[in-house]
């Protein structure tokens, strides 16, 4: 028999919609799972927009102050889709009141609130995660796999790419519902904190944690019209980031990130090289992951001169992490279905006494990556990220 789980969305935006799809077509994928999600809350601020985000979604009742939430009896999961100044408070509160906590990324504005958000969640012993849903990717679950099973071999080299163009135009704004992640007093940062948070937590679930970075960052247009007042204000995040970077097992890495790369639109990519083979992704083309192999796992038998080369892997078989649950093979799953995967993840964790990752300590690690590079962008000088040894 499975248990109804009531679920308060906070927010109800490009995340909301994503995460409120997932909870809505999580049983029917993974029927096998205890638990089952009801939209039982959505809180926002536009009551006109709330009202009609829950009569679309099937949400049963609207609040427009999370604390209000925080307190109901017949709430038992809060997940937070809000801007990111809104996360750390939430998620201690929910915490507090013995509620499960599920939060978009980033985790935090800064290291010292992820911390605290950690700390919470810890000391309440509540089940927690971080929406990192390309980890939910069949082709990047699967490079992790072939990593695991030493067909990479000894890591050299990591390269990550996130490139986006939609804030080229100088007279775009900051600010508002719509815009706030160009602000920094709600988004904390630029590209470093919404998109390299993705190459971040990636680069780290594949490769080991990231030790040392330097970096560099623009801010191309120094002024926009705030939305909220009508005025022009300097423009406080970053629209470019580059850094490079030190693992823990002695590869390197670089990273790049822009909105400002005519022509992409969710350019995500990332290439590790080993002395036995190398993997390549790009989220553009999701259902493939390209493999090279140089020699065969566990033996010094290298692959015949003749049929070596890049293998394109369709990654849709019911052999691939998570297609199981999919479709036929040849058929792909697309960016809506990774919270699904994530959200199931979640659940399984939960029921098994297992917490899925990333969890908030996970994801704490992934703020501190983007707090050094922050840092040593204003310093110029190398940095030590006091990430946790696995």
């Amino acid at each position: 028999m499975t248990k109804p789980l009531n679920v308060a969305l906070v927010g109800y935006g490009f995340m909301g919609k994503a995460h409120a799809n997932a909870y809505r077509k999580v049983g029917h994928f993974f029927p096998e799972l205890e638990h089952r999600p009801q939209l039982t809350c959505l809180c926002a601020r536009d009551p006109d927009k709330a009202e009609k985000f829950a009569e679309t979604w099937g949400v049963e009742s609207v609040e427009s102050d999370w604390r209000r939430v925080v307190e109901r009896d017949d709430i038992d999961v809060i997940d937070i889709c809000s801007p990111n100044n809104t996360h750390h408070d939430l998620a201690i509160a929910a915490a507090e009141a013995g509620k499960w906590v599920l939060c978009e990324k980033p985790l935090a504005m800064s290291t010292a609130e992820a911390e605290a958000m950690t700390a919470a969640v810890e000391k309440a012993a509540v089940p927690n995660m971080v929406w990192f849903n390309y980890r939910r990717v069949p082709a990047i679950a699967l490079a992790r796999q072939l990593v695991d099973e030493g067909r990479t071999g000894r890591p050299f080299h990591y390269r990550a790419t996130y490139l986006q163009d939609w804030t080229i135009a100088p007279d775009l704004p900051q600010g508002g519902q719509t815009l706030w992640r160009l602000d920094v007093d709600v988004a904390g940062s630029g590209v470093t904190g919404d998109l390299l948070a993705h190459s971040i937590d990636t680069a780290m679930w594949l490769n080991g944690p990231i030790e040392q970075v330097v970096a560099a960052t623009e801010t191309f247009v120094k002024e926009r019209v705030h939305q909220a007042t009508g005025n022009a204000q300097p423009v406080g995040i970053d629209d470019a980031c580059m850094f490079l970077a030190r693992f823990a097992n002695g590869s390197m890495g670089t990273f790049e990130s822009t909105r400002y790369a005519r022509g992409r639109k969710n350019y995500n990519t990332f290439e590790l090289n080993g002395a036995d083979g190398s993997v390549h992704f790009d989220l553009e083309d999701p259902q493939y992951l390209d493999f090279f192999e140089h020699k065969l796992p566990g033996t010094d038998q290298k692959v015949a001169d003749h049929l070596t080369g890049w293998r394109r892997i369709h990654a849709t078989n019911f052999e691939h992490p998570y297609m199981d649950h999919w479709w036929v093979p040849g058929c792909t799953i697309g960016y809506e279905h990774t919270f699904i995967n994530a959200l199931a993840d979640f659940l399984a964790g939960v029921a098994s006494s297992t917490p899925a990752q990333p969890d908030f300590r996970c994801a704490l690690q992934t703020q501190k990556v983007c707090d050094a590079v922050l840092k040593s962008a204003h310093t110029g000088e190398w940095v030590t990220t006091g990430v946790e040894a696995e």
